[in-house]
């Protein structure tokens, strides 16, 4: 279980692994393979996963502390984004006791001299006690514009994956994918109406996704075009 601390952190039941899309082929199989084979033994000391908002690196981090969890571990996932108004020593501190780590918009740091030295000392601390720390920002560690060249050398030290924005034709098989996990029917017309009117990122389609499945069984109707424009207003 996770450790507790009083700040507004929850995981995302929907960010698992196995609502993760990948098909066949897909070269992030590779780093699925990876992050699944983590636990309980770690087999890379830091691994750092970068893209754009939408490209699915929030989903793993959260996606490897469900996994680890469910193994009994305790694990910790800290997004910066909701972080960087609390001492960064009190959030951080014994930390490194934990097997698994996950850090979340690493960006936000940057420039925060307290945060990176904070950042720094966990990031020894934790190769010492040989705990793992899995690391999501928007861009490389070298391109992360950090006061301190030592944590920038660090955070690149393990395998760094680049996420890419899924294109339409991604976003509309992850919206089939993710409404059949929920036992929903959604056509390809359906599919591509949604997208092409919804959000651009995938946590847009997701939260669209939530209010038809909500609609849908209130309804008891069947997920058509006509009943997309109903919900939405489109």
């Amino acid at each position: 279980m996770a450790i507790q601390l009083s700040l507004p952190i929850k995981l995302n039941d929907a960010a698992t692994f196995e609502n993760f899309l990948v098909a066949q082929g897909d070269s992030r199989q590779l780093l699925l393979t990876l992050l699944r084979d983590q636990w309980p033994y770690g087999k890379e000391p830091i691994v750092y996963l970068w893209g754009n908002r939408g490209s699915g690196v929030s989903h793993l981090l959260q996606a490897s502390c469900h996994a680890a969890s469910d193994r009994g571990l305790s694990v910790q996932y800290l997004p910066l984004s909701a972080m960087l108004e609390y001492p960064p020593t009190d959030l951080l501190d014994e930390l490194e006791q934990l097997p698994l780590v996950c850090l979340d918009d690493i960006q936000l740091a940057a420039g925060r001299r307290d945060w990176e030295e904070a950042l720094f000392g966990l990031l020894n601390r934790m190769r010492d006690t040989g705990s793992c720390l899995l690391v999501g920002g928007n861009v490389t560690p070298r391109e992360l514009p950090l006061m301190l060249p030592d944590l920038q050398s660090r955070l690149g030290w393990g395998p760094v994956f680049q996420l890419e924005t899924p294109g339409d034709a991604l976003r509309e098989q992850v919206v089939q994918f993710r409404a059949m996990r929920r036992g929903m029917t959604l056509d390809d017309g359906v599919a591509r109406f949604l997208v092409n009117r919804a959000a651009r990122d995938l946590h847009g389609l997701m939260d669209c996704l939530d209010q038809l499945e909500s609609r849908s069984l209130q309804d008891k109707r069947r997920l058509s075009i006509p009943f997309v424009k109903q919900v939405f207003g489109w």
